[in-house]
């Protein structure tokens, strides 16, 4: 699968975009220029009449283990700092202009005309999760992990489609705990459409993808624009204004800034080890409550 890309793969097979997140040994963790590559992909696949549906997934051991918060998030200091010091006004700038939020970058799946089949394996946590949801129809492997760690230190939901998937009672429940579910359990509160053992994954996506693509591609984008527009009539335009902009102040308290400290000083690990120790979940988990380090996409 060939790319001019740094961060994704792009392929097109039998009027099947394919969009892999391509930073597998760091588990596909969102640092730039990602999201302005995932929208330049997604309109690429819009653009072309070859395409009728779009699918995208992370290769390696994961789907996408979110934000990476690594050496103290400098790759972002452009539009977050100035002077080495956090700005307020360019972080919420950042984070809710469209020409500039990584949010709105990764929701062109959700503006796209085209259906888009989001293939989760592996983990998909913080803003990973908020980018696989975007999606129209989201297939998860049974053992992927699907979370926001950062409902417990140092963000806030991005696209909201955590609190648009579920119902109140479980939208609270997430919300506040943060706790992760297996792409069964995921299934179950129906956050995700399906999930299928590993070894079927490939399959079942590419399934959905024929069947899709069977139908006339005007009446997918008719009925895939009626739906979205139901759900942003109840107010996801706001969501992704308040979201990011929170986002950017728990970024800073003074407990986030010890949390990136500590990454910084003791590594990521460290960090992520005092914040979901106490809990034992993510990688502190038991092993058999993680996913299968042995489930890999080869792209």
């Amino acid at each position: 699968m060939a790319s001019e890309y740094e961060t994704v793969l792009y392929d097109v097979a039998e009027s099947v975009a394919t969009i892999t997140l391509n930073r597998p040994e760091s588990l596909n963790t969102i640092v730039p220029p990602m999201p302005d590559e995932v929208e330049a992909a997604v309109e690429r696949a819009v653009a072309d009449p070859a395409v009728r549906v779009i699918v995208v997934r992370g290769a390696g051991r994961s789907f996408c283990a979110g934000y990476d918060f690594g050496g103290g998030f400098h790759h972002w200091d452009e539009g977050l700092t100035t002077d080495g010091e956090w700005d307020p006004g360019k972080d919420f700038v950042a984070a809710t202009a469209p020409s500039l939020a990584p949010t709105q970058k990764f929701m062109s799946v959700w503006r796209a005309p085209k259906p888009v089949i989001a293939q989760v394996h592996g983990w998909c946590v913080g803003g990973g999760s908020d980018f696989a949801l975007c999606a129209d129809l989201v297939i998860a492997s049974e053992d992927a992990r699907i979370g926001t760690p950062y409902s417990r230190m140092w963000g806030a939901y991005l696209s909201g489609m955590w609190i648009y998937r579920l119902g109140l009672a479980k939208a609270k429940e997430y919300a506040l705990t943060g706790k992760p579910l297996s792409g069964v359990e995921a299934a179950e509160v129906e956050l995700i459409n399906k999930a299928v053992p590993f070894e079927r994954l490939e399959q079942e996506v590419g399934e959905t993808a024929a069947a899709l693509a069977r139908i006339p591609a005007s009446q997918l984008a008719a009925m895939k624009l009626v739906v979205n527009h139901a759900y942003e009539n109840m107010g996801i335009a706001s969501t992704q204004t308040l979201g990011p902009i929170l986002d950017g102040l728990m970024r800073n308290t003074p407990d986030a800034k010890r949390f990136v400290e500590l990454a910084g000083e003791g590594g990521v690990p460290a960090a992520v080890a005092e914040r979901d120790g106490p809990f034992g979940d993510y990688s502190q988990a038991e092993a058999g409550e993680k996913p299968d380090p042995n489930n890999v996409i080869e792209p």
